[in-house]
């Protein structure tokens, strides 16, 4: 169980990545940086990331503040992407402050931030400021849409938030009941998707500034990133100017591809291929399906969607989940839908160690979060320290960079 001393793993133990990211996009990026070994260290403001409060919270989550070091001071929501890192308080508006942060980055391989654009350079740690200090640095950002060093943007300084980039790169068009107005993803995709995103830049940029011993400036823009996941939007208007919609629970062109129900839920059942389909035919007991010629192929299952998925919908409806994964699995491609008390129960999770059990600060029992994917025969992945309290590393960080407590 990771509690907060642990010792880090992963690849990544020779970066050392500033975290001046709040909320969730940023913080999920150097969650996975953290995950894979780098040194993170997260700079807060006075009053500490936003999302501290954010719920659900630990019993003792409402400790008065003058006692709050010895309880907990954040929820589930910062606690899930905050793991694997240290904490250290710091004011920008402050001099001696930022001078501080500006000394970490002289010594650090990265830093990061999703601040409005601008906001960093009026504080006077701007890209510009802090590469005079450390030539090497990698500075990533994460903008709504874009930073204007790497491309103007006539929304470069509007506010975004998940929904915000879902709706306007394209997915929310694509998701939710045929014909609808366009849903957001259950998961903040806006947000997480560019997070993703941003790991994946720090660790390019860093491989070529230690092979060039020239840092550089990245941007990830929250529309530019939704709209990259979404390429099939792109594609398909590209290519002879159809404008998909809002599919459903099923797929334009595949058929069987879809969430059917069961007596205890949804399943899912993909067969696009003839293997898939004869095996699911065979175990309906619809042998016949198999070369009538309104579901012999893809094209034709995808003509003639309504017969077919009344035919899958017949069959399981009268099944629990169980019992169409006993019938199909290992020769179909399907699943259960899966609420959070089954993924809790699922073995393979359990195998894979992606549930995985923390420690709190204060008199709160252990709690459970998602556990790293990326999974490393060498140097494995692993949560090895609890999420950080507020200012809860100063010393420690300060001492590492050889700064006294004063120093500014």
């Amino acid at each position: 169980m990771a509690d907060g001393t642990g010792k880090r793993a992963g690849p990544l133990q020779d970066v050392t990545v500033i975290d001046c990211t709040m909320a969730l996009a940023g913080p999920f990026g150097t969650a996975i940086l953290a995950d894979l070994g780098a040194d993170v260290i997260k700079v807060e403001p006075p009053t500490g990331d936003m999302s501290r409060g954010t719920p659900p919270h630990p019993p003792d989550f409402a400790t008065p503040s003058s006692s709050r070091q010895a309880g907990c001071d954040y929820g589930g929501y910062f606690a899930s992407i905050n793991r694997n890192k240290r904490s250290i308080r710091l004011d920008l508006k402050d001099p001696a402050d930022r001078e501080t942060l500006l000394k970490l980055c002289e010594r650090a391989d990265a830093l990061v931030e999703n601040a409005r654009a601008g906001v960093m350079d009026r504080l006077g740690c701007g890209y510009e400021t802090v590469s005079a200090r450390n030539p090497r640095i990698v500075y990533g950002a994460i903008r709504g849409f874009g930073d204007p060093r790497t491309g103007e943007s006539p929304y470069a300084g509007w506010p975004a938030f998940d929904i915000v980039a879902q709706s306007m790169g394209g997915l929310a068009h694509i998701t939710g009941p045929e014909g609808g107005q366009g849903y957001p993803a259950g998961a903040s995709v806006g947000d997480l998707y560019p997070g993703t995103l941003l790991a994946l830049g720090v660790v390019s940029a860093v491989h070529r500034a230690r092979v060039t011993g020239e840092g550089q400036f990245f941007d990830v823009g929250m529309y530019d990133a939704m709209v990259f996941l979404c390429e099939t939007v792109i594609a398909n208007y590209g290519y002879d100017g159809t404008v998909l919609g809002s599919r459903g629970s099923g797929h334009p062109n595949l058929c069987p591809f879809d969430i059917y129900p069961a007596a205890d839920g949804g399943v899912a059942i993909a067969a696009p291929r003839p293997a898939h389909w004869s095996a699911l035919c065979r175990a309906m007991g619809r042998e016949d399906l198999i070369d009538d010629p309104r579901s012999r192929d893809v094209r034709a299952r995808a003509a003639n969607r309504a017969f077919v998925n009344a035919v899958l919908v017949e069959w399981t409806s009268g099944r629990t989940r169980q019992q169409v994964v006993d019938a199909l699995g290992g020769e179909v491609p399907c699943g259960p839908v899966n609420t959070a008390v089954d993924l809790f129960a699922d073995p393979h999770l359990a195998a894979r160690g992606m549930i995985r059990e923390i420690a709190l600060p204060g008199d709160n029992p252990a709690v459970k979060i998602a556990g790293p994917p990326l999974k490393f025969s060498r140097t494995p992945a692993d949560i090895y320290r609890r999420p950080p309290r507020l200012d809860e590393h100063r010393a420690e960080i300060l001492a590492q960079f050889g700064l006294a407590a004063n120093d500014g």
